[in-house]
């Protein structure tokens, strides 16, 4: 399931390519017709991610109010775009900066040497966001000049639930959980039952939100950091990889755990997450850099202390990464660093 930095990349994406403009919404699948005619033609407003899901507000017809387009991706959802596809300056394609990055000011997670190294497991993009395909079609802005895109808008592949476009760039949905048009009071309480997401607001009274919710929580501090009513956007990726960084046993109940620690968990989260938006991929490994850099943005074991190593030895400790079962979500950790 695409976790919170896919999300913030594609909300981004929908910032630089549709809002300021009216777009054409389809369901070419049909299975959206309704609610597409509701915002077909209107201009987009705003493009925002609060944790797993995304909201698209479009404008209303006049003395109406706008309404909003609620995404979350689930497990198989994806986004494609194709055609002259602008890419926000903020992220980075497979590591390389196309404007600027916040974090590549340090050297870190800045663009390495020599080209562009690509995921293999295509964890993440700007072009194809969300559950990995590997025969999709990808476009990017470079590729508008070859005589291999054919016309433009391309022909719907597959079962597209939702197709947004306008003159340069097309935006096609694929298998999201939940696909619907909003009213702002509508979006407003999916909102309000969502926990704090600090790349949206990452101050002292949204931190503290998350630790007055966690600490009130007797359940394992592992379940309580996936709950989106806590904490918005963490999945089962970071979750591991933030318990590892935390040296935090994931049983430990989440009511037992001083405040100081919820506060370096949420500062993390911060940090990591913003590592995730602006490279694409869930970089949990600090300090990397040169080859090392390159493998893990190719590698994905290179670039995670736990998750989905099981049976190896840790590279802190030489304890076997453990994996169990958690509420039916696989559990990732060292039993020597976590205890």
């Amino acid at each position: 399931m695409p976790e919170g930095h896919s999300v913030h990349r594609i909300a981004r994406q929908f910032a630089a390519n549709f809002v300021g403009g009216p777009v054409a919404v389809s369901s070419p699948q049909g299975r959206f017709a309704p609610g597409a005619a509701i915002i077909d033609g209107r201009e987009m407003i705003d493009a925002r991610a609060v944790g797993k899901q995304m909201f698209l507000e479009f404008a209303g017809a006049p003395g109406e109010d706008p309404h909003w387009l609620r995404v979350h991706l689930g497990i198989y959802g994806a986004w494609d775009f194709a055609g002259a596809v602008r890419v926000d300056p903020s992220i980075q394609i497979h590591g390389v900066t196309p404007g600027h990055s916040k974090l590549g000011q340090t050297g870190e997670y800045s663009r390495p040497d020599g080209a562009a190294p690509v995921d293999r497991d295509g964890e993440d993009s700007v072009t194809s966001i969300g559950a990995p395909r590997r025969t999709r079609v990808r476009m990017a802005e470079h590729d508008r000049e070859s005589d291999e895109l054919g016309a433009f808008p391309p022909e719907p592949v597959g079962q597209v639930r939702v197709r947004l476009l306008n003159d340069l760039v097309c935006a096609d949905l694929r298998g999201p959980t939940a696909c619907e048009v909003l009213t702002p009071a509508e979006a407003d309480a999916v909102i309000q039952r969502l926990g704090p997401d600090p790349a949206n607001a990452n101050t002292p009274r949204e931190r503290d939100r998350f630790v007055e919710r966690a600490a009130k929580k007797k359940t394992p501090i592992g379940l309580v950091l996936m709950d989106q009513s806590v904490v918005a956007g963490i999945g089962n990726v970071y979750r591991a990889e933030m318990l590892f960084r935390a040296e935090l046993d994931p049983h430990t109940p989440a009511n037992s755990l001083d405040r100081t620690v919820l506060e370096a968990l949420w500062d993390d989260w911060a940090h990591l997450l913003e590592i995730g938006i602006t490279v694409g991929q869930m970089i949990t490994i600090d300090g990397l850099e040169g080859e090392a850099y390159r493998r893990a943005l190719t590698e994905r074991d290179e670039r995670h202390w736990v998750y989905k190593l099981e049976g190896t030895p840790c590279k802190r400790c030489g304890t076997n990464i453990a994996l169990e079962e958690m509420a039916n979500r696989k559990l990732y950790w060292c039993p020597g660093c976590q205890t």
